[in-house]
């Protein structure tokens, strides 16, 4: 079962898209923003599952989330330095921020295979939706052709996440 908050913070990136995503698609500084936060989101919850999960599989997935999501930040950071671009607060990164805050706390609260199995179905939740917000509405709509390139990388990756966090969630069952 996927976890309400879990759609709470879908339904932020998904503001993103629709019929009135073209009259209010972010700019490059929200885009750079909501995609770092993203980001720093998932490490964070990484790190909270390599703290609180004994499961191999479990910790080498959160291993693989920390690393990945970590050096795509610090790209991020370099290419806005590069370009001068001071990075954007907006409701959509704020709204994960707080999603994300919510969902560690229902993760503390877990243990053994339900925290895992828990932890698992939100990583393929939140790299769905993000993965389905980079596609359709944070690539079209960034305008600096190096961040545009920077989320297609970010994008092949992360789909990679998705594929690793479906099979891991299957096999939790």
């Amino acid at each position: 079962m996927i976890n309400k908050l879990v759609l709470c913070g879908a339904s932020a990136l998904l503001m993103l898209s629709g019929p009135a995503a073209a009259a209010t698609a972010p700019n490059d500084a929200q885009i750079a923003h909501i995609a770092y936060t993203a980001g720093q989101l998932d490490v964070e919850a990484g790190k909270q599952a390599l703290a609180k999960s004994h499961n191999k599989a479990v910790r080498s997935f959160a291993q693989t989330m920390v690393r990945d999501h970590r050096a795509v930040n610090e790209q991020a950071l370099a290419l806005v330095k590069k370009l001068h671009v001071t990075p954007q607060d907006n409701a959509t990164s704020e709204a994960l921020t707080k999603q994300a805050k919510d969902k560690a706390r229902a993760l503390g609260k877990l243990r053994g295979a339900a925290f895992d199995r828990a932890y698992v179905q939100n990583e393929v939740a939140f790299h769905r939706t993000v993965n389905g917000a980079l596609s359709t509405t944070l690539i079209p709509s960034a305008h600096n052709a190096e961040l545009k390139s920077l989320l297609e990388t970010g994008l092949t990756l992360f789909q990679e996440h998705q594929k690793h966090a479906e099979q891991l969630a299957k096999n939790l069952r």
